[in-house]
C-alpha cells in the first residue's frame, strides 16, 4: 500500500490550494478515503472523508464550506480542494486508507497559509 499526497506550499490567507494523494497496492475504489492535519503541537485532525464511490462526502466543521473533497478512481486519486485559506489551516495534510490493520498513511504535505 502506498499513499503520495502532493500540491501542498505557501499561499497568502483566503488563497486557494489543491491537494492529490495517488494510491497504489490496493484496489483503491474498495476503499474509503480520508484526509487528516496535524498543526504543530497539536493532535491530528480528520478533514474531510469521501465514501467509495465518492457518492458521500463528510467534513470537519472547522473548513465546511470551503474544503471540497473528491476522487477519480480511474486515476486511483483523491483530491482535497481548498479555498477561502486561513492561517489556522497551517498544518502537514495527510491521506488515509484503511487498508491494512492501523490504517495506511502518506508522507504528508505541508500546508502553509501566511501573509
Amino acid at each position: 500500500v502506498q499513499l503520495v499526497e502532493s500540491g501542498g506550499g505557501l499561499v497568502q490567507p483566503g488563497g486557494s490550494l489543491r491537494l492529490s494523494c495517488a494510491a497504489s497496492g490496493f484496489t483503491f475504489s474498495n476503499y474509503i478515503m480520508r484526509w487528516y492535519r496535524q498543526a504543530p503541537g497539536k493532535e491530528r485532525e480528520l478533514v474531510a472523508t469521501i465514501t467509495n464511490g465518492g457518492g458521500t462526502t463528510t467534513y470537519a466543521d472547522s473548513v465546511k464550506g470551503r474544503f471540497t473533497i473528491s476522487r477519480d478512481n480511474a486515476k486511483n486519486t483523491v483530491y482535497l480542494q481548498m479555498n477561502s485559506l486561513k492561517p489556522e489551516d497551517t498544518a502537514v495534510y495527510y491521506c488515509n486508507a484503511r487498508v491494512t490493520s492501523g490504517g495506511n498513511w502518506g508522507q504528508g504535505t505541508q500546508v502553509t497559509v501566511s501573509s
